[in-house]
């Protein structure tokens, strides 16, 4: 199998008061899948589900992401969830919230027949 990139998104997303970061996760995925239109496999007659997809998700506590939430929040492919150190986290010591900025990029891969 000679898997191909057929598309490189990124997104942002938050929580502002929750300090949840599966929530900030999901709300850059979503984001990232608004910003894109994969018209190739309704043009190719190809298989979505064929498409792999890798998200690779970066807040302040990897380990915090819930990564099935995550993987549902895609409509096609077979997905892998990589939560990694990134992200932001701003402190309002006043209140003593935190907002958690995570950030997130798509790798979506397609096995192209011929190449």
């Amino acid at each position: 199998m000679a898997l191909k990139r057929i598309i490189l998104e990124m997104g942002t997303g938050n929580d502002l008061y929750g300090e949840d970061y599966t929530k900030a996760a999901t709300r850059a995925v979503q984001d990232a899948l608004h910003h894109s239109s994969i018209t190739l496999f309704r043009s190719l007659d190809l298989d979505r589900e064929a498409m792999q997809v890798t998200v690779t998700v970066g807040v302040q506590k990897p380990d915090e992401i819930d990564v099935a939430r995550v993987a549902a929040e895609f409509p096609h492919g077979q997905i892998t969830v990589k939560p990694v150190f990134g992200g932001l986290n701003i402190e309002d010591k006043e209140h003593g919230t935190v907002t958690v900025i995570a950030t997130v990029g798509v790798d979506a891969r397609y096995d192209i027949p011929g190449q």
